[in-house]
């Protein structure tokens, strides 16, 4: 497998990992299992209840020579507010949703994908403005403050940890998880390559490496090797727990981010919608309109053979 066919592999299975419980079935806001989002692999910031950090410390074969790249991946939520004109003030004012040029618009939650290398986070907030007929769409985001650190120790020769630990230090005076979610590093995961040298199984070391490995200590996310059986140069750790050298079959229609469910009663129930619930699928958000414009796009062909390979998957129970 060449290097292009291997980052391939590993941006679907790192996507897979990244959307996983962004929107669920039925994909529509009015569904009660899209009442709390991102769900998976959050760091919320130190003020909220649940953790405001991860921590990958896995085993690596090499010299001192080594070199180690490491990345962070995470989605940040970005609100999406529909605003009217109103002709009677003058103003825009927020309203939850409104016809343009007979296209529906809803206020609700989008993402956007960051990936940063390892040092200091700081992400700035700010806003996007869409105009529309009587209208406009405002996007914003707030900012994000934390840190990526990497450290590597030496157990013995040809043999180090690694450790990663991504860090969220975001100041949060808000009320609430919903509101909290605006300045977490949501679906978070590292990814870690080493070049010139080998990681090390978590899940199923060597048994001269075993005891070295049970001293790892891995918080909020499990590490698994990625690539081809062979293959021990890039981890992948997240809140997903995956097995070894994960896969996507190649007959699923893309992401439908809801690994709880098998992808062809996925695709068959997108396509038993009624026409006002896959309107309401369409205006909700724009992936939801892309899983659903894929799905109308399928052959009969293509929907007989659809068999996920990804399916048993968990998550990383908190401490």
């Amino acid at each position: 497998m060449g290097a292009n066919a291997q980052a391939d592999v590993l941006r679907r299975i790192a996507d897979a990992v990244l959307y996983e419980g962004y929107m669920l079935w039925p994909y529509r806001k009015s569904a009660l299992k899209n009442r709390q989002r991102f769900t998976f692999g959050g760091v919320y910031p130190p003020r909220w209840e649940d953790w405001s950090s991860i921590q990958a410390q896995v085993l690596l074969e090499g010299d001192e020579d080594t070199r180690i790249e490491a990345r962070v991946r995470f989605l940040q939520v970005v609100r999406r507010q529909v605003m009217r004109f109103d002709l009677r003030t003058g103003r825009q004012e927020p309203v939850e949703e409104m016809l343009s040029d007979g296209e529906r618009w809803v206020s609700w939650e989008e993402a956007v994908e960051r990936e940063l290398a390892p040092g200091p986070i700081r992400v700035r907030a700010g806003d996007r403005v869409q105009r529309i007929s009587g209208g406009s769409i405002r996007r914003s985001w707030r900012s994000l403050e934390g840190e990526l650190s990497l450290a590597r120790e030496e157990l013995r020769p040809g043999l180090w940890r690694v450790t990663a630990r991504l860090l969220n230090t975001t100041s949060w005076r808000g009320d609430g998880r919903e509101d909290a979610l605006r300045q977490t590093f949501c679906s978070a995961h590292l990814v870690l390559r080493a070049h010139g040298g080998a990681w090390v199984s978590c899940t199923d070391p060597p048994p001269q490496m075993r005891a070295a490995a049970e001293l790892c200590e891995n918080v909020g996310v499990w590490p698994v090797l990625v690539g081809e059986p062979h293959q021990r140069g890039t981890m992948l750790a997240s809140a997903i727990i995956l097995p070894d050298h994960p896969e996507i079959a190649p007959e699923s229609p893309g992401d439908l981010f809801d690994s709880g469910e098998i992808d062809q009663l996925l695709v068959l129930s997108i396509l038993s919608m009624t026409d006002e619930e896959r309107r309401d699928m369409r205006d909700s958000d724009p992936r939801a309109r892309e899983i659903l414009e894929r799905t109308e796009a399928l052959s009969e062909e293509q929907i007989m053979r659809l068999n996920g390979a990804v399916r048993d998957l968990g998550m990383v129970r908190p401490r």
